[in-house]
């Protein structure tokens, strides 16, 4: 049994080692709103911050901000200074590796866009050839700190989706499927 009411993801949130050049990115790469600053310098007495966050109780949340994109992903955006801070971001293979895949219409003119302004892509678009990923488009970027980036594009479903779907299963965020109230 899953956690009773759980209706999907709210946030996302992650530490980047300069927030006012991480929220700049997302603003100019990717559209994203910042909808408020949520702290300035908080610190906690004790072991507060151990107790709650799982980190050095001496850290300071130099500050932390929420971010939205386009159809209402939050990202909450963190500035930590702690005296035991990992000054690299883990690769997809590190235990705690992670990326940030996000959804365009047109994967040519996403990878222009991210070329025509200096942001560093990782290869050329992949499609699937075979499989339930069949229809999907993807390809890595960089943001400046070293944090992994993704954008995928399946302007037609994939074929699990298109299963899914006239199954009557699942409906996923896709153009063929905008229309529709997900279930």
């Amino acid at each position: 049994m899953p956690i009773p009411g759980i209706r999907g993801m709210e946030h996302i949130g992650f530490t980047v080692p300069d927030i006012d050049e991480a929220c700049d990115f997302f603003e100019k790469i990717l559209g994203a709103t910042v909808l408020y600053t949520a702290a300035k310098d908080f610190r906690a007495d004790g072991t507060w911050m151990y107790d709650h966050l799982n980190v050095d109780p001496s850290c300071v949340i130099k500050e932390f901000r929420y971010v939205r994109l386009g159809n209402g992903t939050n990202l909450e955006i963190f500035q930590y200074e702690a005296p035991d801070q990992a000054k690299t971001p883990p690769k997809n293979s590190d235990i705690g590796g992670h990326h940030l895949a996000f959804y365009v219409d047109d994967m040519d003119a996403a990878i222009a866009f991210l070329k025509a302004n200096g942001v560093k892509v990782l290869g050329e678009p992949t499609s699937y050839t075979e499989g339930p990923n069949l229809g999907l488009t993807w390809c890595y970027f960089m943001a400046p700190w070293g944090m992994q980036l993704e954008v995928v594009s399946a302007p037609k479903g994939t074929v699990f989706d298109n299963e899914a779907k006239a199954a009557g299963r699942m409906r996923l965020f896709h153009p063929a499927h905008v229309a529709e109230t997900a279930v």
